[in-house]
């Protein structure tokens, strides 16, 4: 059964005045009831130019008022770019660079563009999708698939990878966030008596703060904690690059291309390494959800402030990516370690970096981590909530939302215990969550919404993106799956380092 449309669109105020027929305006009706007529046309006029004003004439979802994602919606431009930067840069940044060391100069810059560009491309489509319909606002990535695809088809294509994408995601945050606070610890505290904290123990100081900051009602609540992690993410990964290339480079650096002892496993860990890549790219997921919190008129509708905060985010990415990537192959060539650029900085630099600018940098990766957990976290939320109120018509009581929120915190964290080496699940997690949902579904939606006219190029470009990401989905899961395979006896389940 369709869902009530959640607004309705008045149609705009004729701009015109049409002149009235000379037997109108002179008809004895007319001039006896101009007296009280003008008032009340006033009013009537009035009201008119309110409505259009507004926008809407509101017929809301009760269920919406009481959800994280659309319980507020007083966004702006500024909010946008907050929550896609915070959403943008994240642990898989660091990863970048071990993506060269597979891929080497050429490939590694000429997959970063295209994968920069591309994603930028079906980000302006969902932005604009958002309203496609007017008087219809889809909320939520997996709505807008139920609408280009059918509700039973576009949950079954969606749901796996957004659900994937935020709970994977946490684990992978509490990895990330727990292992680096214990470095960060284990620097300003080197003359600290007693014994530290275990890994599993710093892993646990981790989610307790991540479950703290999650008791934050909703998205627009959150905006506070995505400038704090932006600004973070935009100045780890660029102390990072920095602290890299400006120290002497170790012995041996070399950027011939790191080769397995077979053509089959070179040719997978490339598409491995393109899976790393399109994982950097993973806020897609929240693009519909960000711009759920903006308020939308039909004169100021919600893709305009969207867009200008979307493209000074991504802006910010391009700036810290591309030198990440490159600076830090430049840095460690094929000695890059597997877990990233953070870890080979520490290692090969800890004796010729101040220990002040390691635990500096340290602290911010946690900070922005904790930013991370909450905004990936969100459509969990969002969806737990969803089904709580569906099934009770009423709003979730805050002892059940600390509850659940609680509880999906400690998933995330025996996740984490459970799966340390989640950072070397970048290429699989790109294959199957990341590159179907930021490069390919946009397209096909695109498609079936808008339906540009056959062979034009809006539908020559559609369609080629489309069938190009669902072979790449195909192939870079493939690379992923051997990658896992090939390196699967040297993970330790349950020992986080």
């Amino acid at each position: 059964m369709e869902q009530e449309p959640e607004v309705s669109s008045l149609p705009s105020t004729p701009q015109n005045n049409h002149s009235i027929p000379p037997s109108v305006a002179r008809s004895p009706r007319r001039m006896m009831l101009s007296p009280m007529g003008t008032p009340m046309r006033k009013a009537f006029g009035n009201m008119k130019c309110y409505l259009e004003e507004i926008g809407h004439i509101a017929k809301l979802n009760p269920q919406d008022a009481w959800l994280p994602i659309t319980e507020s919606r007083n966004g702006n431009a500024y909010y946008s770019a907050f929550h896609n930067l915070n959403a943008g840069i994240g642990f898989q940044c660091l990863l970048l660079p071990v993506a060269f060391s597979f891929l080497g100069w050429f490939w590694g810059v000429l997959a970063l563009v295209v994968a920069f560009l591309w994603q930028l491309y079906t980000l302006w489509i969902l932005i604009k999708l958002h309203e496609v319909i007017p008087g219809r606002r889809y909320n939520r990535y997996i709505e807008l698939a139920q609408a280009a695809f059918g509700e039973r088809l576009g949950s079954w294509l969606t749901s796996f990878p957004i659900i994937s994408l935020s709970a994977g995601t946490a684990g992978g945050l509490i990895a990330i966030g727990g292992s680096t606070l214990h470095l960060f610890y284990n620097l300003v505290c080197i003359k600290c008596h007693g014994q530290s904290l275990t890994a599993i123990e710093w892993y646990l100081v981790f989610a307790v703060l991540c479950a703290i900051i999650a008791q934050l009602p909703n998205l627009n609540s959150v905006a506070g904690v995505s400038l704090i992690g932006a600004v973070m993410a935009v100045a780890y990964s660029t102390m990072i690059w920095i602290l890299s290339v400006t120290r002497d480079r170790p012995p041996g650096v070399s950027y011939d291309v790191a080769k397995p002892y077979s053509s089959v496993g070179a040719a997978f860990s490339f598409l491995n390494a393109l899976g790393v890549i399109a994982f950097a790219f993973r806020g897609h997921n929240l693009a519909l959800e960000i711009q759920a919190t903006m308020p939308s008129t039909l004169k100021h509708p919600a893709y305009v402030p969207m867009w200008r905060g979307s493209k000074a985010a991504y802006t910010l990415v391009a700036i810290c990516y591309f030198p990440l990537a490159i600076g830090g192959y430049w840095a460690y060539g094929k000695l890059m370690l597997p877990t990233g650029i953070l870890t080979s900085m520490f290692v090969f630099h800890r004796s010729d970096i101040s220990p002040a600018w390691l635990a500096t940098c340290f602290l911010f990766v946690v900070v922005s981590s904790l930013s991370n957990f909450q905004i990936y976290s969100m459509p969990t939320f969002d969806l737990v909530e969803q089904t709580y109120t569906a099934n009770t018509n009423k709003p979730c009581p805050k002892l059940h939302r600390f509850v659940f929120r609680l509880l999906f915190v400690f998933f995330g964290f025996f996740v984490g215990i459970a799966f340390p080496f989640m950072a070397s699940f970048g290429g699989l997690l790109g294959g199957v969550c990341s590159v179907p949902v930021t490069f390919c579904y946009p397209c096909f939606m695109w498609l079936k919404i808008k339906k540009p006219p056959k062979l034009s190029f809006s539908w020559y470009l559609n369609w080629t993106l489309g069938i190009l990401s669902v072979v790449f989905t195909i192939v870079v899961t493939i690379g992923g799956i051997w990658s896992i395979v090939d390196t699967g006896l040297k993970f330790q389940f349950f020992k986080p380092q």
